[in-house]
Formats: structure tokens, sequence, C-alpha cells
């Protein structure tokens, strides 16, 4: 068997700019069409005369689309690959997030965002597992954040076709344009090489269920209920907050636009919020960057959801969006550490997977508390107790994974 100094010997001649930017291209796009949903969806309350909890529903189909998506993809690409689930996932989303906006109701915007979720919940850990097994171990975590960075810009992009396009022309030609790009992304993916790890190991892959197990095995058991909870708790606080910030913005009292342009600002210091933690997580580790973000997450959520001036409203949602998306970060760095090449896909991807559960109720909680008449102050302050135990699950059962080689 190749020892790992001849696999990293052996690697396809790509450079690691090529890759960061040919995975970070595909995973702005994937950000772009999430990004754009948040904005349609108030958008969608105003045409179909929805309700908070429809309004709910379309944030969590999504999410329940992922987590599908996130444990079928991930068990997959333990099977046939990283680069081709990487190539399969693209296809199923781009062609559904194309398709949904020619709906003209909310049951089949609904069954299409479930599918457009399936791709994209398949796509992250699987994109985040070909990187980190594509580079070495002194640099892996700061190009894997690097990678996540990439998701800042798709939602960038997705706030300015938002403020631009969706008052002018309408949320369709929004949901088109994001599909779009998408396509070129397959064509780079062809040229993309699998990893040269998972290739090394092709003849020890076990069947589904003996990687599922081995999750469970003494050594790895710590790891995966680690895992489980972060990614949850991440998960539920992020697409329960970050979907509903243009809603939550109109409920605080601004029309749609300036609601928008809003947004748009505190979308604007995630690339940050990245580059911090990329430049910390090779310095200080992966535990105390994760730790760190998430209980900045955590304060910032709790002054958001009681802010009473708009200068307080955007200084907390520029730091929620700074230390939120920075742990976000760090969680695809440290997650593939956690497991060898033989079920590390199906690690991370069913870890994903239990992640995209919480993105299933944060969307729903908001929607069913809001129509409730719950205060978002409350509402925030729910968000802001899950993101701290899931601070306190790193801080207890984590294990500093940086510049480990990996197995």
């Amino acid at each position: 068997m190749a020892s790992h100094t001849e696999r990293q010997a052996s690697k396809p001649a790509i450079s690691r700019n090529r890759l960061l930017g040919t995975a970070g291209l595909a995973w702005m796009f994937d950000a772009m069409d999430v990004g754009i949903l948040s904005f349609v969806i108030a958008a969608l309350a105003v045409d179909w005369a929805l309700t908070p909890g429809e309004m709910g529903w379309i944030g969590s189909v999504n999410s329940i689309g992922m987590a599908v998506g996130a444990f079928a993809f991930g068990i997959l690409a333990d099977r046939i690959g990283r680069k081709n689930v990487f190539i399969l996932t693209l296809v199923i989303f781009s062609l559904a997030s194309g398709l949904s906006a020619a709906t003209t109701g909310l049951a089949a915007f609904l069954v299409l965002r479930f599918i457009v979720g399936g791709g994209l919940g398949g796509e992250l850990p699987v994109a985040s597992t070909l990187v980190s097994e594509s580079v070495g171990a002194n640099e892996r975590g700061r190009i894997v954040v690097l990678l996540e960075s990439f998701w800042a810009g798709g939602w960038l992009i997705a706030a300015l076709i938002s403020y631009f396009v969706i008052p002018e022309y309408g949320w369709r030609i929004a949901l088109v344009l994001t599909a779009l790009p998408a396509l070129y992304a397959i064509y780079l993916r062809i040229h993309l090489p699998d990893s040269p790890e998972f290739t090394a190991k092709k003849e020890k892959r076990g069947t589904i269920g003996s990687n599922m197990k081995a999750l469970f095995s003494a050594k790895y058991r710590r790891a995966t209920i680690m895992l489980w909870i972060v990614w949850f708790t991440v998960v539920f606080s992020y697409y329960g907050m970050f979907l509903w910030l243009p809603s939550v913005m109109v409920m605080k009292g601004f029309d749609m636009i300036h609601s928008f342009g809003y947004v748009l600002l505190m979308t604007l210091a995630q690339l940050p919020g990245y580059f911090t933690a990329a430049w910390l997580i090779e310095k200080v580790g992966r535990k105390f960057v994760l730790s760190v973000f998430m209980v900045g997450t955590a304060i910032s959520a709790l002054v958001f959801g009681n802010a009473d001036t708009t200068w307080l409203l955007l200084t907390a949602g520029a730091f929620l969006s700074f230390f939120n998306l920075g742990a976000w970060g760090a969680l695809y760095a440290y997650s593939p550490e956690q497991y060898p090449t033989v079920i590390r896909g199906t690690g991370t991807g069913t870890a994903a997977a239990v992640g995209r559960i919480g993105g299933i109720f944060g969307p729903l909680l908001v929607g069913s508390l809001a129509g409730a008449g719950v205060g978002l102050g409350l509402i925030f302050s729910i968000f802001t107790g899950a993101v701290l135990i899931g601070a306190a699950a790193v801080l207890i059962l984590g294990t500093e994974t940086k510049q480990i080689e990996l197995e």
C-alpha cells in the first residue's frame, strides 16, 4: 500500500489554486441559490399571500432535501469517488433550481426545492472532503476555510441580484440568474482529478453497513457524537436566522427594498469572518476557532433579536454574519479530519445530514413562533442557547486536529 508521502508525490498535476478556484466557483454558485432563497421567500410571501408557517416550510423542505442528499451522497462518495458525486450533485442541483423559476404554486415549488436541497446537501460535504484530501496537512485547514469563503461571495451576489432584480423584474428572473452559472461549473469539474487519498485506498472500501457501524466504534464514537451535536446546532441556527433575515427586517418595520439593502450590508461581514478564521485555524487550531466563533455567533444573535435601533440592528447583524460564517468554515475544515479515508465521506456526510435536520426545524420554528405572536427577542434567544450547546460539545468532546496527517 502506498504511504502518505508517496500518495502526496503522486497527486495529479493540478495546482492548489486551481483546485480551490474550481471547487470554490461551484461552491459560490450553490451559495447564490441558498442566498437568493431567503429573498425569494420574502417576495413569495407578497405574491402568493403566504402565511409565516408556509414561509417556514420553504426553508425547511430545502433542508429536508439537504439532509437526504448529505447522507446518501456522502455514502456514495466512499463508493464511486468524490469527483463523480461532485459532478452528479451539481447536475441535480442546477436543473431543479432552474425549473423552480417556472412554478406557479407552492406545492410544485416545494417539490423542486427538495430536489435542489438534495443536490446541494450532497455536494458541500463531498467538496470539502475532496479538497481536504488533496492538499498537505500544513495548509489543509486554511484551504478548506478559504473554499468555504466562496459561500460569502455567492451570498453577496445573491443579495445584489435581490436588491436590483427582484423589485424590478420579479423573483423568477432572479432564480434563473442564479441557476445559469452552475452549468459552467460542470465543465470545470470534468477536468478536476479525484482525491489521491481516495484513489490510493480503493481496495479497502467497506460496505455501507460496515462504514456506518464504524462511525460508532470505540475509536470514532466520541468524534461522531461531537460532530452531530455541532452540525445540528450550527445548521439549526443558521437556517433559522439567515433564511428569515430579509423577512425579519420587514417584521421590524422596514420596507422590502430597505430590508434587502440592509441585509446586503450585513452580508459583507461574512468575508472578513471567513478570512479571519482561515488565518487563525492553522495558528491556534480548529477547536479554538470553532468554539470562539460559535460563542460570538450566540452573543450576536441575542443582541440582534433584541435590537431596537437601526444602527444596533446593523452592527449586530454584521457580527452575526462575521462569526457564524467563520464558524461554518472551521466546521467544514474540522469534520473530514475526524475519520480515515475509507469512511470519511460517510462520516462527514452523515454529520451534515444530522445538521440538515436542524435546518428543517430552524425555519419552521421562526415561522410558527412568529405566527403565534412571539417576539423576535425570544426567538433569537433560542438560537443563542443552541449555538452555546454546540460550542460546549466542541470544547468537551472535540480533539485538536491541526496539521495532523490524514489516515
